[in-house]
C-alpha cells in the first residue's frame, strides 16, 4: 500500500526538482545551492539532507552496544548483546541515492531511496532544502516468528518521511521530519501505522569536529489508532553525540535511548518492555562509520 503511494509522490516530486534554479535571479543575487548543512547523510539515527555527489558509493556501518543498566558488569553495555548494520548506497545523480542494508536485529534486509526535492540557496531565495526518504524492510527470520497464519506479506514494514533542513550559518545546521511507519503485521495490541516527529541539529567547535544531536517522537493519532488505549506505546529516541569528518570519512559516536537502528523499528517499538519513563538504564551507546568512494 505504501509503495502505490509512494511512486506517485516521488514522479511529482522529481517533477518539481526538475524545474531547477538559475544561478543568479534579476535582482543578482546568488541562488547557487548552499553548502551541505551536514557533514554525512546520517545524523545518528535520522537521515539528513545530504547526498553524496554523482557515482558515489558510500559503505556504512551501525553499531549499536547493549543498555548500561548492568554497569560495571559488562562494561556499560559494551559486553552485551549488540545490534549492526551493514549498508551500501550509490548516488546516480547529485539529488538520487538509492541503498541496501542488512540488520542483526529481525535480520532485517532493507532497501532505502533518498531524493533531493529542493536545495537552500545561499540568498536564501530558497530558505531550505527538502528532501524525501523512504525505507522498504523485510523481516528475514525464520516463519515460525511470523505464527500459525503465516504469510510473505507479514515480513514488511515502511517508513516514509519528508526532511526539512535549514544550514543556519557555517556553525549551526537544524533540521525537522514528520514520517509515516507502517508494518504489515503487529502483535496484538500494537497498531500498524504511526505518524513521527524528528528533530536534529549541528554545532560545529573545529573544522573536523561537531556536536550533533536528536529526537525522534512517535505521536499518537486517534484518527489512525486502532486501540483507543494501546498496551505498549514506543518511546521517544533521545540521542546525542560528537561527529568527526573528512571529506571521505565521517565518525560518529554518541548515547541514545534507541537499540533499533531502521526508524521504523525505533518509531514503532522503542523501549516498549520497560516502564514509560525515561531513565539512564535505558541508555546505550553506539556508533557510525560511513566511507565513500568516487567514481
Amino acid at each position: 500500500m505504501i509503495f502505490r503511494i509512494s511512486a506517485p509522490l516521488i514522479l511529482a516530486l522529481v517533477m518539481i526538482q526538475s524545474m531547477g534554479f538559475g544561478q543568479e535571479d534579476s535582482t543578482g543575487k546568488d541562488n547557487r545551492p548552499a553548502k551541505p548543512a551536514f557533514e554525512s547523510g546520517y545524523l545518528i539515527d535520522q537521515q539528513t539532507s545530504v547526498i553524496p555527489i554523482k557515482n558515489t558509493l558510500e559503505f556504512v556501518i551501525h553499531h549499536r552496544f547493549g543498555t548500561v543498566e548492568n554497569g560495571k558488569s559488562d562494561l556499560y553495555g559494551i559486553y552485551g548483546s549488540s545490534n549492526i548494520r551493514l549498508g551500501l548506497n550509490y548516488s546516480f545523480t547529485d539529488n538520487l541515492l538509492v541503498g541496501i542494508g542488512t540488520t542483526k536485529t529481525n535480520q532485517y534486509q532493507d532497501v532505502v531511496i533518498k531524493y533531493n526535492i529542493l536545495k537552500q540557496t545561499r540568498s536564501l531565495n530558497i530558505p531550505v532544502s527538502v528532501t524525501f526518504f523512504e525505507n522498504f524492510a523485510i523481516d528475514a527470520r525464520d516463519k515460525k516468528a511470523f505464527g500459525t497464519d503465516y504469510k510473505f506479506n507479514n515480513r514488511l514494514s515502511y517508513f516514509s518521511q519528508l526532511i526539512v533542513t535549514h544550514r543556519c550559518n557555517s556553525n549551526l545546521s537544524l533540521q525537522v521530519a514528520p514520517s509515516f511507519t507502517h508494518f504489515n503485521m503487529t502483535d496484538t495490541l500494537f497498531d500498524h501505522d504511526k505518524i513521527g516527529i524528528s528533530f536534529g541539529g549541528r554545532i560545529k567547535i573545529s573544522p573536523q569536529t561537531s556536536i550533533i544531536a536528536a529526537v525522534d517522537i512517535p505521536v499518537y493519532v486517534k484518527g489512525i489508532q486502532e486501540y483507543p488505549k494501546p498496551e505498549y506505546l514506543s518511546k521517544s529516541n533521545l540521542s546525542i553525540g560528537v561527529e568527526i569528518s573528512t571529506s571521505t570519512h565521517a565518525f560518529q559516536i554518541f548515547i541514545a535511548t534507541a537499540k533499533g537502528i531502521l526508524p521504523q523499528q525505533n518509531m514503532m517499538w522503542n523501549n516498549l518492555t520497560e516502564s514509560n519513563k525515561l531513565s539512564t538504564k535505558q541508555l546505550l551507546i553506539g556508533f557510525n562509520i560511513t566511507r565513500l568512494w568516487n567514481f
